[in-house]
């Protein structure tokens, strides 16, 4: 976003990012964090869509035949309790990609039936591994919450049992030169960036040709699953998909594999053979034309996001993929720039303002 334009967020925005970003809203247990985003873009829209998993969409023109979709994905990682041990502690599975290195020494929250039960992941002290034997590393069968108890009956007294979501306590914070942090972020700011898209729409009143689905859509994060269900339910005839990417400037990342992306640099347009050539071309147009910033990357075989649901859904759907460059992905502490949300929110708007029903997507 050049530093001449005003800032398209407002106070309102930015305190729904901070709400949202902060609500729980783990894999297969979206409810809390959906309720917050449809609660705030209702106003935006005409009706709206729930399905019978919790995707939620938003929509503009309901009546119209031809259907466009801008979507993002409402779910985060997270992890489910396996085992209660008789000590009273309690080992873990995966819910999505979580990452077991960052988990030690980390703050939890437990949902259970009874509420939040506060917990940690506990690691032995420097001064228990230092014995010149190899460092254990932390993994998903030795990682281990304590939360106080110290049988498995004070565990099931709290509430506790196997099959509890467990998500990280770590929520919103602004940090130095307009980024944010939080865990979550992937892909939470998708689901507010499309949110500010029917802001835009609706108080600029912009008048669409189409029918608007702004999908926001659960169970990405183990599968696309989300996606795939309302994908098959709207049938649209395109669909623009937003999420995060790797910003590769950080250490340890090897842009000869993963490319060069970078926060600060704009939005990043995706190539690869589930993103719809002419649709693609259109958003680089567009981005031209209206002097956004963006970057361009490859994808070998899938984009690994909701663009792969879309694009193979009932016929062959035209879809592109718009990712935002995030750092830390998959941990407490992911982090994005304000310019780069702004400059994401205002493609998005730009692109649908120069879709209609007549453009052609056919490549013959």
């Amino acid at each position: 976003m050049s530093k001449k334009q005003k800032s398209i967020l407002n106070k309102n925005s930015l305190a729904f990012l901070k709400q949202y970003l902060n609500t729980p809203a783990p894999t297969g247990f979206e409810k809390e964090g959906q309720k917050v985003w449809l609660e705030y873009i209702k106003p935006y829209i005409d009706t709206h869509i729930v399905d019978p998993y919790g995707s939620v969409v938003g929509v503009v023109n309901p009546d119209a035949p031809f259907k466009v979709v801008i979507e993002a994905h409402a779910d985060e990682i997270s992890w489910f309790v396996n085992y209660i041990s008789p000590e009273g502690l309690i080992y873990v599975v995966r819910n999505g990609g979580s990452d077991q290195q960052i988990a030690p020494s980390k703050r939890v929250n437990i949902h259970t039936e009874k509420g939040i039960v506060k917990g940690v992941f506990g690691w032995p002290a420097i001064h228990t591994r230092m014995k010149g034997e190899k460092e254990p590393q932390p993994k998903v069968d030795n990682i281990f919450i304590d939360c106080g108890a110290r049988s498995r009956k004070e565990i099931e007294d709290l509430g506790i049992k196997v099959g509890n979501v467990i998500t990280f306590e770590d929520g919103f914070e602004e940090l130095n030169y307009d980024y944010y942090i939080c865990r979550a972020i992937d892909n939470r700011v998708g689901g507010f960036m499309i949110a500010e898209v029917a802001r835009l729409l609706k108080e600029n009143k912009d008048k669409l040709p189409f029918g608007l689905y702004i999908v926001n859509a659960v169970q990405e994060e183990v599968g696309l699953r989300g996606a795939e269900m309302i994908a098959k339910r709207i049938k649209p005839n395109v669909a623009i998909v937003t999420d995060v990417t790797h910003d590769t400037t950080t250490p340890m990342i090897n842009k000869n594999v993963e490319g060069e992306t970078k926060c600060g640099g704009g939005p990043s347009i995706t190539y690869g053979p589930a993103v719809h050539n002419i649709l693609r071309d259109m958003i680089i147009k567009v981005a031209d034309k209206n002097k956004i910033p963006y970057q361009l990357r490859a994808v070998s075989r899938s984009t690994g996001t909701d663009t792969d649901a879309f694009a193979y859904a009932n016929d062959g759907t035209p879809s592109a993929l718009i990712s935002i460059p995030l750092r830390y992905m998959h941990t407490t502490v992911e982090m994005v720039k304000k310019d780069d949300i702004e400059n994401t929110i205002l493609l998005i708007y730009q692109t649908l303002l120069t879709i209609t029903p007549k453009t052609n997507f056919l490549y013959l």
